[in-house]
C-alpha cells in the first residue's frame, strides 16, 4: 500500500472515530466518506440515502465483484484517552466499523490509482449492529449483477495481522424475541380474582434448557433471557402484564425457526391455560452467515501469496453478522483480521480499532481483486 494512501486512510479512520453515529443515524459519517472519495478518487458514487457505494469500472464485459464495510457505532461511552476520541457523549466506535470503512476507502484509493481488470463495487453500509442495514442494501447485489462479495471484521484474541477463515457457517443466526402477555389486575390480597402472567412466564423460562438441548437439535441452539418485566411496583396490586425478552440463536437457521415456533406454541398453550392474551414481536434479526468455499479459498490463496499468517477457524462465531443477507444472493466470504491476542475485545470500553491492521486489510482486498 502506498504510504500516502496509508496516511490518508489512517487520518480518515481517526476522523470517523471522532464523529460516531448510531445505527440508522449515520448522516455525517456517510457524507464524510462520500466527500473523501470525491476528493481523492475519480470513482462513480451512487448515493442510496442511508448508504452508498462507489464503482471502479473496467468494462462491460468484466466480472462484477464487491467489497463491503459497515460504518455505524455503539451506545458506549468513550473512556480511554485518545487524541481522536469520540466527541459524541455516550456513543463510540467500539466495534471497529470506523476501521472497516476507512480500510475500504483506502482500498478504493489504491484501485483508483492502479486500476483493476474487474468492475469493483465498494459498498459502504449502515446499521450493521441492529441487523437491518444489509437487509436494506441487499438489492444492491441483483441490481448490479454482483458475482462475488467479500468483507472482513477485526477480532481480538487473534494474533495481530493474522487472517482467520472458515468454510460454511461463520456466524450464527439470531433474533431478539419479545413475548407480551396480558391478564387482568386484582388486589394483592385477592390474587385469585385476577390473571397474573408471572406463572406462565416462569414456565417458559423453565422450558428453555429442554428446547435448546443438544439432544433435541443437530447444531448449537441458544436462548438467552435478556429481561423479565412483570407487573408494576405497587405492592397492593397483583401483576396483570408481563414481557419476556429473549435472544434466540442457532448455528442452523432452520433450527432458529424451530426454536421460535416452539416458544410461540408453548406461550400460546400457557396463555390458554391461564387465560392470558399473548403476542410476539421481533427485532435485531440476523441470518446465518455462510461462506462459500470457493470464496474462502481465494482468501487462503491471497494470504499464501502475500505471506499473511492464515489460521483455519474450527467453529463459527456465536455472535451474528448481517453480511449473511448478501451471501444468500451471491457467493462470497467474510474473514477476520486479528487485533492481537491480548488486545481489548470489541464492544468493551477499552477497545479502539488498531491502525496496524489497515495495510493488511487493504492488501488482502487488493489480492482478492486480482483473482
Amino acid at each position: 500500500m502506498e504510504y500516502k494512501n496509508l496516511d490518508l486512510t489512517r487520518k480518515l479512520r481517526h476522523h470517523l472515530h471522532m464523529h460516531p453515529e448510531l445505527s440508522n443515524q449515520e448522516i455525517w459519517t456517510k457524507q464524510h466518506l462520500i466527500d473523501f472519495l470525491k476528493a481523492h478518487t475519480k470513482l462513480e458514487i451512487v448515493d442510496k440515502g442511508r448508504w452508498f457505494y462507489a464503482i471502479y469500472r473496467a468494462g462491460e464485459d468484466k466480472k462484477n465483484i464487491a467489497f463491503r464495510a459497515d460504518f455505524d457505532a455503539l451506545p458506549i461511552e468513550e473512556t480511554i484517552l485518545l487524541p481522536y476520541a469520540s466527541k459524541i457523549p455516550g456513543v463510540s466506535h467500539k466495534c471497529g466499523h470506523d476501521g472497516h470503512s476507512a480500510c475500504l476507502a483506502g482500498f478504493a484509493l489504491e484501485i483508483d490509482q492502479k486500476g483493476a481488470d474487474k468492475n469493483i463495487f465498494f459498498l459502504f453500509q449502515h446499521a450493521e449492529e441492529t441487523g437491518d442495514g444489509a437487509l436494506q442494501c441487499v438489492s444492491f447485489i441483483k441490481e448490479n449483477h454482483i458475482e462475488e462479495i467479500f468483507a472482513f471484521h477485526n477480532m481480538s484474541g487473534m494474533a495481530l495481522n493474522s487472517v482467520h477463515v472458515i468454510d460454511g457457517t461463520a456466524h450464527c443466526a439470531s433474533k431478539g424475541m419479545t413475548i407480551h402477555m396480558e391478564g387482568t389486575p386484582a388486589h394483592a390480597s385477592q390474587p385469585e380474582d385476577g390473571v397474573n402472567p408471572a406463572f406462565a412466564i416462569a414456565k417458559i423460562i423453565d422450558a428453555i434448557p429442554r428446547l435448546t438441548s443438544s439432544m433435541n437439535n443437530k447444531g448449537l441452539v441458544l436462548c438467552t433471557v435478556v429481561q423479565v418485566n412483570v407487573g408494576e411496583s405497587a405492592f397492593g396490586v397483583s401483576a396483570s402484564k408481563g414481557e419476556l425478552l429473549l435472544t434466540i440463536r442457532a448455528f442452523y437457521e432452520e433450527e432458529l425457526d424451530k426454536l421460535q415456533k416452539n416458544l410461540e406454541n408453548l406461550s400460546l398453550s400457557l396463555s390458554e391455560q391461564y387465560g392470558l392474551k399473548t403476542s410476539f414481536s421481533y427485532r435485531d434479526i440476523f441470518p446465518e452467515t455462510v461462506n462459500d468455499k470457493e470464496s474462502s479459498d481465494k482468501i487462503r490463496q491471497v494470504c499464501q501469496k502475500k505471506g499473511i499468517p492464515l489460521v483455519e477457524m474450527k467453529e463459527a462465531f456465536r455472535a451474528s453478522e448481517d453480511f449473511g443477507h448478501y451471501l444468500k444472493e451471491t457467493k462470497g466470504a467474510i474473514c477476520y483480521i486479528g487485533n492481537g491476542e491480548d488486545y481489548p475485545h470489541i464492544h468493551t470500553v477499552k477497545y479502539d480499532f488498531p491502525d496496524e491492521i489497515i495495510e493488511i486489510a487493504v492488501e488482502l482486498f487488493k489480492g482478492l481483486a486480482k483473482l
